[in-house]
C-alpha cells in the first residue's frame, strides 16, 4: 500500500493508533487495520521507517505517532516516481538528502565488452572468497579514508555498513574478490547474491584508478556471475559519483529507476 489522496478516506480524529512489538505500528479505524507504520535499524545503524496507508489522513496520523516516540534522525527511501508518497513524507517533515540510480547491469562478455579484458601488468584479481582477510581489511580502510579526505562523501553509501570492532567494516569476507600487487591489495568488489545480484561496492585505492584495475575488477565479477547462470546483476550510484555512472554506462548498464532517500 502506499498513500493516497482519496477523500473518501477516514478522518485524521478517526483513525487510532497501537504500536505493537518489533517497531510496529498499527492504524485503526472500526476495528479495521487501515495502516502499518514500521522502523527498522540498517546496518549502517541509521534508522529507516516506512507506512503503508491508502489515505492521507491515515499516513499523518501514523506519521505523527512515529515520529513522537522515535529518535531522530530518521530516514526512509522513496521510488521517486511516487510523487504521492514523497509528497506524504514531505508533509512529516522529511527533506530529499541524496539520489541514487539503479543500474541493471548485463553479465554476458559479449553484451558487456568485457571479454578478454585483464588487470594491468603486476596486478591479478583473487576471487571471492580467497582473499587474505589481513590485506583486504587493509584496503578497505585505505580507501575509505582516501574518499573521506578527498570529497567526503564515503557515509552516503548506499551499501555503507557500521563498523564493527576496531573499525571494521568487513562483514562477510567472502563476498569480495580483490586486485592484488606483490604485498598488498589495491582494490576490491563486492557481490551479494540472494535472488537477484548486487553489486555492492567497486573501489581502486587512489593511486592506482586509471589503469583499468575497476574494469577488470568489474569484469570478473560480472563474468562470474555469467558463469552462474545470471544475466543480470543490479547495482546503485549516487548521482555525484561520476566515475561509477561512467563505469556501468560502460558496459551497457541501463538505469532502471531512481530512489530518493529522505531524513528528518
Amino acid at each position: 500500500m502506499n498513500a493516497k489522496p482519496l477523500t473518501s478516506g477516514p478522518s485524521e480524529n478517526a483513525v487510532t493508533i497501537t504500536r505493537g512489538a518489533d517497531g510496529q505500528w498499527h492504524a485503526h479505524h472500526d476495528d479495521v487495520v487501515v495502516g502499518c507504520g514500521y522502523a527498522r535499524h540498517r546496518p549502517d545503524g541509521r534508522l529507516f521507517v516506512s507506512i503503508d496507508a491508502w489515505h492521507d489522513a491515515t499516513f499523518d496520523r501514523l506519521a505523527e505517532t512515529m515520529l513522537a516516540e522515535l529518535p531522530a534522525p530518521l530516514y526512509t527511501v522513496v521510488d521517486e516516481a511516487d510523487v504521492a508518497l514523497t509528497a506524504s513524507w514531505r508533509r512529516a517533515g522529511f527533506a530529499i538528502r541524496r539520489r541514487e540510480w539503479e543500474y541493471a547491469v548485463p553479465t554476458d562478455p559479449e553484451v558487456t565488452g568485457l571479454d578478454g579484458v585483464l588487470p594491468p601488468p603486476g596486478v591479478t584479481i583473487v576471487p571471492a572468497g580467497q582473499a587474505d582477510e589481513i590485506l583486504l581489511r587493509a584496503v578497505d580502510r585505505a580507501i575509505r579514508d582516501e574518499v573521506e579526505a578527498a570529497v567526503g562523501w564515503w557515509r552516503t553509501m548506499p551499501a555503507e555498513v557500521i563498523a564493527g570492532v576496531d573499525g571494521d567494516t568487513i562483514v562477510d569476507p567472502s563476498t569480495y574478490a580483490v586486485a592484488a600487487a606483490d604485498d598488498r591489495y589495491l582494490g576490491l568488489v563486492r557481490v551479494v547474491t540472494v535472488i537477484r545480484p548486487r553489486i555492492g561496492l567497486v573501489a581502486v585505492r587512489a593511486g592506482e584508478q586509471r589503469r583499468g584495475v575497476a574494469r577488470a575488477l568489474l569484469a570478473h565479477a560480472l563474468g562470474t556471475l555469467h558463469r552462474s547462470g545470471h544475466a543480470e546483476a543490479r547495482a546503485e550510484v549516487h548521482e555525484s559519483n561520476r566515475a561509477a555512472s561512467a563505469l556501468f554506462a560502460g558496459v551497457g548498464a541501463r538505469p532502471e529507476s531512481s530512489n530518493l532517500e529522505l531524513v528528518r
